[in-house]
């Protein structure tokens, strides 16, 4: 494998990136998909070779913290194990999120698992495309129930009916609950996906990584005319996704073939250790189908269980350490590395976030960030305490009105008062 690889502050895979804890390996999934003996040797990479930490991402990938000197040996470990690129410099452009229930999900219109093998098979074999940001990013929906929606995508496309056919609706540089632009057939899926790409790459300046960098200066109109030109596109009528459940990444859901579940667990805070990341494939092997699969709520779920062994699954995932209860007040507070792991920190962020569960008399959602990088986070979360100090955080309501976190609610608070304003919100009948 050629190891040319371009700089770029993002990790991944082949580049190693430097924090405060140590350095920083990301591994990029293929739909979020891992083996039980990918995720042994993720464990093993982590204990040998690094400080241990393993992440789930917010794009349902994994990444180890705290490399030092044996980089060069955790790479080729990871390789071995089949996680790395085609090619070194196609990593950076495997960035295409599906559904963690892709294939399974009860509400599903198309399977997207055949389809998502052919774009990252025309993102990894197409060297224009490696062109392209380590951030820009492709996400592909088959109208799953467990679907993440909130996150901005470059291009987004989502399976929808119309007369009996199924299409791909598609936007640029938002989320599929905002309306589509128009719709393909679904055997122009790639064809779309090359299109858009290459228009960009056409058009972009040097300084324009994102889609929503063109359009700040392309009109929207003028691209889509061009794009129509490549490929048949559909009026679609104002079209748009609509809203996912919040929680089927947690517990016992079932699938749509009878008698078979997933079972969904999140590490707290989006940390695993090694023995969890191995339980979690011993449990794969022993009762699903030798799988995982990681989800953008930093989270995994086992698929393919049957309903005499969910229940066994569930607990054991549990006796992990790993939270299965969409109520429980840590499954549902997001918060990045924090001061003791990131320079860039003004606080320690999980260590709050911890105490903060405490506190909080219910289950809310509420997002930690210890800069306004909000690297935890690729949604705007409906409450974030952004820090401005050690232990102390400015609170902010999401705003649909007002740019970035929202509405900037209280200022240098601590974890105990913002705890006390975030119970008395939760209790006020206006928000109910």
């Amino acid at each position: 494998m050629s190891t040319a690889i371009r700089p770029s502050a993002c990790p991944g895979l082949l580049r190693i990136v430097q924090a405060l804890d140590g350095g920083i390996c990301r591994i990029k999934l293929d739909g979020g998909l891992l083996s039980a003996a990918q995720a042994d040797a993720v464990a093993e990479a982590a204990e040998r070779f690094a400080g241990g930490a393993i992440e789930a991402t917010n794009r349902g990938n994994l990444q180890i913290r705290g490399i030092g000197v044996q980089s060069a040996a955790l790479i080729e470990h990871l390789l071995a194990a089949g996680l790395g690129p085609r090619n070194a410099a196609a990593d950076d452009v495997r960035n295409l999120m599906l559904s963690p229930a892709a294939g399974i999900d009860r509400q599903m219109q198309v399977d997207t698992r055949p389809l998502a093998r052919q774009i990252l098979d025309l993102l990894q074999s197409h060297p224009r495309f490696h062109e392209l940001s380590a951030k820009f990013a492709v996400q592909l929906d088959g109208g799953e129930a467990l679907a993440m929606l909130e996150h901005p995508h470059d291009l987004w496309l989502s399976a929808c009916e119309r007369d009996a056919e199924t299409l791909l609706a598609f936007g640029l540089a938002g989320c599929p609950t905002e309306p589509a632009l128009g719709a393909v057939a679904l055997e122009h899926g790639v064809a779309l996906v090359a299109a858009v790409l290459e228009l960009f790459l056409e058009r972009a300046q040097p300084q324009q990584t994102r889609m929503r960098h063109l359009l700040d200066e392309m009109p929207l109109p003028a691209l889509l005319q061009q794009l129509s030109a490549r490929v048949p596109v559909r009026p679609i009528d104002d079209w748009r996704r609509a809203s996912a459940a919040p929680t089927l990444h947690l517990g016992i859901q079932r699938q749509n073939s009878v008698g078979l579940h997933y079972v969904g667990a999140a590490p707290v805070l989006g940390r695993l250790d090694p023995p969890q990341l191995r339980g979690a494939a011993r449990l794969a092997r022993q009762y699903g189908d030798g799988t995982l699969r990681c989800t953008a709520w930093q989270s995994l779920l086992l698929p393919n269980v049957t309903t005499a062994h969910a229940a066994d699954v569930r607990q054991g995932l549990a006796d992990l350490g790993l939270q299965t209860d969409p109520d429980a007040a840590l499954s549902r507070l997001i918060a990045c590395t924090g001061s003791l792991g990131c320079g860039k920190g003004l606080a320690d962020t999980k260590g709050d976030a911890r105490r903060l569960a405490t506190l909080l008399p219910q289950a809310l959602d509420v997002h930690l960030s210890g800069c306004p990088r909000s690297c935890a986070a690729a949604h705007r979360a409906a409450v974030t305490l952004l820090a401005v100090g050690p232990g102390r955080y400015d609170l902010y309501f999401r705003d649909a009105t007002q740019p970035g976190f929202g509405a900037l609610h209280a200022h240098y608070l601590t974890i105990e008062a913002a705890a006390a304003l975030l119970a008395a919100r939760s209790r006020s009948p206006l928000d109910a």
